[in-house]
């Protein structure tokens, strides 16, 4: 819960820039659960990634949206993981912070007033199933031999459903 309220605490800062938006919480114990169990440790974390970018399009295609944004940066170790996430999902993605590094993304977030808030140390759905030694580079072949056998798309659709919508920098009705 605390969690959840530190990112609509960041939203409500970025809508100033940005504008209205809607934040979709979804429910991702069970596919969490289900990554642990039925796939390699190495790779829970690309996988893990790989099921939000796919709840993602299924609730931007729902939602009739015409991209999927990331803050994804070359910079990042989720860079490393770009190809095999992107690999999900028909929508296009755009990664507005791609070609920053570390340092460009603290000075912008220390100038809009979310650098305190985006680095409290609340857990997070990634962090409590974080693997003792994530692959950084992982091949899209392996990655999805070792999704196979699970029948995602069930899962996927049901916690797409259940996702609850939170309006972002609205008025207050």
């Amino acid at each position: 819960e605390r969690a959840e309220e530190k990112v609509k605490e960041l939203l409500a800062r970025v809508s100033e820039y940005s504008g209205r938006m809607r934040l979709f919480t979804v429910p991702f114990t069970k596919i969490q659960e289900t990554i642990q169990a039925r796939c390699p440790e190495e790779l829970f974390t690309i996988i893990m990634r790989r099921m939000m970018m796919k709840i993602a399009s299924h609730i931007g295609t729902r939602e009739g949206c015409a991209a999927l944004i990331t803050g994804e940066s070359l910079g990042q170790v989720a860079s490393q993981t770009m190809q095999c996430t992107g690999a999900v999902t028909q929508l296009p993605i755009l990664r507005p912070c791609v070609g920053m590094d570390k340092e460009e993304i603290v000075r912008i977030a220390r100038k809009i007033g979310t650098l305190e808030t985006s680095i409290l140390p609340y857990e997070d759905c990634c962090t409590v199933f974080t693997p003792k030694h994530p692959r950084t580079r992982p091949v899209l072949k392996f990655v999805e031999l070792a999704e196979s056998g699970v029948e995602w798309e069930e899962m996927l659709r049901e916690a797409a459903d259940q996702a609850m919508m939170t309006k972002i920098g609205y008025a207050k009705e």
